[in-house]
């Protein structure tokens, strides 16, 4: 650990990380980047045998625990305690314990908690799945873990006040504050000029075209299946960009061929770094989710002046306001979204207004280092409050 003088140690619990990059991930990046007052120690799976099972990465220490395939998931609940068993010796100063979802790696802090009521538990919950998935899927398992995580823990931090109202009605017994997720907001404003030429060359996407992007994992809760029946819908002539992959892709492109949408529909896979440069081909953004516990594709497409449409589901409503920071469609209603697309396209002051108002929102509410302040706030609170 750190020989500087540090406020405490904090010990993240994370079923994946690095190099595995989702919405959990970004936001241990986001935030501990921006804090150096505390040690960060992350356990995580291991999941690829070339990946180290220790290393720095910027100011976390990485544990990556298991024999290196997608069966190290089920061992975190029993490997993380005995791995923090050899290390607590060596770690000075106050410990917290913090969560990262509803997941594997946060049941070893669970079981942790019991052999150590005094270190403070903070969860964070974000999980995009709906209430009714949560509460019935998998012969309500997954609400028992919910229920069992939520009531043990010191503090709840979630990204949305969809997921503060579903925290309470689990049982929390703790504070909830909604601290949402961030964006790298001069990363989403700086796309690289040169790149965006190369894919638009690659697409044939001309400068006049009128360019509709989703970028999404491809499965059923992100809607993508809605947004391409939309463009059988449609009245003017628009390109469809879909960056992303997912389980659902096969089932996607081949509904787009049925639909013969399919010349006007381009599905790319991409690595996270590269969307600032797709979003600077687009027009406008649409995702018509099913359900979302906050959805950062959203802001990110806003920090880079591209307007959004979307379902008021969910987290989504924290910063969709209808006709002033984007335009709301109804679910599952592909007619719904191709007249608000044309609608888009028709009115430019409508289309100014909505960039304007959306890179605003992202920059005073979104961005990561206002995002780590209110987490190191909490982070100090739960020392202090075991001192």
């Amino acid at each position: 650990m750190s020989e500087e003088k540090r406020a405490g140690t904090i010990i993240i619990f994370s079923t994946t990380y690095l190099p595995f990059l989702g919405g959990a991930e970004t936001a241990v990046k986001g935030i501990t980047n921006k804090i150096d007052d505390f040690d960060f120690i992350l356990f995580t799976s291991r999941f690829n045998k070339k990946l180290e099972r220790a290393e720095k990465i910027d100011n976390v220490y990485v544990y990556r625990l298991g024999f290196g395939n997608l069966l190290d998931k089920y061992l975190l609940p029993f490997a993380i305690p005995l791995k923090f068993f050899k290390l607590k010796k060596d770690i000075k100063g106050p410990i917290i314990f913090w969560g990262m979802m509803i997941s594997f790696a946060s049941i070893a802090a669970f079981f942790l908690k019991l052999i150590y009521p005094k270190i403070p538990f903070l969860l964070t919950v974000q999980e995009g799945d709906s209430e009714e998935h949560i509460k019935y899927a998998r012969a309500g398992l997954i609400a028992f873990f919910w229920k069992l995580l939520i009531r043990r823990a010191d503090r709840i931090q979630v990204i949305s006040e969809f997921l503060k109202d579903l925290c309470i009605n689990f049982g929390a017994k703790a504070p909830v504050e909604v601290i949402p997720n961030g964006v790298d907001f001069l990363k989403f404003t700086s796309p690289d000029p040169q790149k965006t030429l190369i894919l638009r060359g690659r697409l044939g996407i001309r400068a006049n075209d009128r360019v509709i992007i989703s970028v999404s994992r491809l499965s059923y809760k992100n809607g993508i299946d809605v947004l391409i029946r939309a463009f059988s819908f449609l009245k003017i002539p628009a390109k469809l960009l879909i960056v992303g992959s997912g389980e659902d892709a096969k089932k996607l492109s081949r509904l787009a061929y049925d639909l013969r949408v399919d010349g006007r529909v381009f599905f790319e896979e991409s690595k996270h770094d590269n969307v600032p440069n797709y979003l600077r081909l687009a027009n406008v953004f649409v995702r018509p989710s099913r359900s979302e516990g906050l959805g950062t594709s959203f802001l990110e497409s806003m920090a880079a002046g591209v307007p959004i449409i979307a379902t008021s589901v969910g987290g989504i409503k924290d910063f969709l306001k209808d006709n002033e920071t984007g335009l709301a469609v109804r679910i599952d209603d592909p007619r719904d979204i191709a007249e608000k697309i044309e609608l888009f396209f028709s009115d430019e002051n409508l289309q100014k207004r909505l960039q304007l108002n959306g890179r605003k929102l992202v920059k005073e509410k979104y961005e990561w280092s206002n995002i780590a302040l209110r987490m190191k706030h909490i982070f100090k609170e739960l020392i202090f409050s075991n001192a």
